[in-house]
């Protein structure tokens, strides 16, 4: 007689193993990515293990979101890094539990919604230049040499690492190896088994031949720190403001991207945003990294079969367990090979074939994208994407105005002017100097029937021209729109 062994099942029915299998998968893509992250942010890499933890934990248990898996982002690495750079790192703690009490209230307050207006040309040109720093900066660590402090010096200093590498070929090597498996695995028809986990495992193995520098954990709760408002200064209050917002925004993005992958429970905004800010919150009272919803682990847990939010709280679960039992196994990891993953992840964020693409297709919208990404490049974060949200609006403006004035004579005497489009005051010069053109001798018929909008300025400049045309003995019709 055949007896079934008993499935696991879920209250709903499903069984429970696809998402402990999933969750099993985005634990192994999240540990190197977190020590990366953190290394590459400047701060200890047990903070970034913390925030995975958190981020499984405490986030995945909070509705929002069922398959987005949280945790350190390479989006927030530059951001991190100038932030402890400008006010040190016993200043995070309070600006990710600040960022966090933000995103709380922006969610309460229903504002979730709103970060799905920006322009996405603001947004790929924020991840662009958010790629193109981090790439620079893991350039040096690939090569076994320490980042130098700002973007200029490191494009300066590029021809005297090529000279480095060249004489040191080890960290570049085992680097490259690294950045090989993952592209030819990631072709291959086990690409189920993710590419960056056997990458690193691949690397590692050969990096036990070569004396390289390694990942260095130490227990977590040695490097928990309480948070200190003595600190809170008006560049940490701005420092709260413009973490909640990046963070919030590419949380967000992510999980439009997530629920195209998908056909299970679609993304509630608000409620999202709420369980981002209370994960950024506990963060924060630990002293560790700001996390946000992370397109590659949750496109992982997608792709790995997950089914429910069980698969990303498993994966912190994993996290914990393994960093308290085995982080010894963590040393065996170059810093070369952690580099070359977080080069990987900046180059995904560059994404030069969209950028080129646009550029071919859309030049407004590339000339926001530029000036975001160059912005970020050459000053910072908050000021690239401040301004690239002002040139889009200022873009949109412009073409929401777009005004078509046909004058077309009629006989010797009557001259028919034509008014198409959106007559706004940003086009008011343009249109007050075509009617005061024409001929104070003339008829003039000015049909504005064809107008889908008529500002008060253009109405009143119209009206005014009208009125010194009659002056002068001549007539002026003005067919007005039908809702005036």
């Amino acid at each position: 007689m055949h007896i079934e062994e008993p499935v696991s099942r879920s209250p709903g029915g499903t069984s429970y193993w696809p998402d402990v299998g999933a969750s099993l998968v985005v634990f192994l893509v999240a540990l190197p990515l977190c020590v990366g992250v953190a290394v590459a942010s400047g701060v200890p890499a047990e903070l970034g293990i913390i925030t995975g933890v958190v981020g499984g934990l405490v986030v995945g248990l909070l509705p929002g979101s069922s398959l987005q898996v949280s945790g350190p982002a390479a989006g927030l690495t530059v951001l991190v890094a100038d932030t402890v750079a400008a006010h040190g790192l016993a200043a995070l703690g309070v600006i990710v539990l600040g960022a966090g009490l933000l995103q709380v209230l922006m969610g309460l307050l229903r504002l979730g919604r709103w970060f799905r207006a920006i322009s996405p040309a603001v947004v790929q040109g924020m991840l662009a230049g958010i790629g193109l720093v981090l790439v620079l900066s893991q350039l040096y660590p690939f090569a076994g040499r320490e980042a130098p402090a700002t973007t200029g010096e490191k494009v300066v200093g590029l021809p005297g690492l090529v000279v480095d590498a060249v004489g040191s070929p080890a960290g570049i090597g085992v680097g490259l190896l690294t950045l090989a498996v993952a592209a030819l695995w990631n072709r291959s028809r086990l690409r189920v088994v993710p590419g960056v986990l056997v990458a690193v495992v691949a690397a590692s193995a050969v990096g036990l031949l070569l004396p390289l520098p390694r990942i260095q954990v130490g227990p977590l709760a040695d490097v928990v720190a309480p948070v200190d408002v003595s600190l809170v200064d008006a560049g940490v209050l701005g420092a709260i403001v413009t973490f909640a917002l990046v963070a919030s925004a590419e949380s967000l993005f992510s999980a439009a991207a997530v629920d195209r992958m998908h056909s299970g429970p679609r993304t509630r905004y608000n409620q999202e945003l709420v369980a981002q800010g209370v994960g950024n919150a506990v963060c924060g009272v630990l002293g560790a990294l700001p996390m946000t919803a992370v397109i590659v682990r949750s496109a992982t847990n997608v792709r790995a079969g997950a089914r429910t939010k069980l698969s990303r709280v498993l994966h912190g679960g994993w996290l914990l367990v393994f960093v308290v039992a085995l982080p010894g196994v963590l040393s065996y990891v170059p810093l070369a090979v952690l580099a070359a993953i977080l080069v990987q992840a900046g180059w995904k964020l560059l994404e030069p074939r969209r950028v080129v693409e646009l550029v071919r297709t859309d030049r407004a919208e590339s000339v926001v994208l530029l000036l975001t990404a160059g912005l970020i490049v050459t000053t910072d974060l908050l000021t690239g994407t401040v301004v690239g949200l002002l040139a889009a609006v200022v873009k949109t403006a412009w073409d929401v105005s777009r005004l078509t004035v046909t004058v077309t004579p009629d006989g010797q005497e009557h001259e028919h002017v034509t008014l198409r489009g959106n007559a706004t005051f940003l086009r008011l010069p343009r249109l007050l100097e075509t009617l005061e053109s024409l001929p104070v001798t003339k008829h003039v018929r000015v049909d504005l029937s064809g107008l889908r909008h008529l500002d008060q300025a253009c109405r009143q400049a119209i009206e005014q021209w009208a009125a010194a045309h009659r002056t002068a003995g001549r007539t002026v019709d003005l067919i007005r729109p039908a809702s005036s």
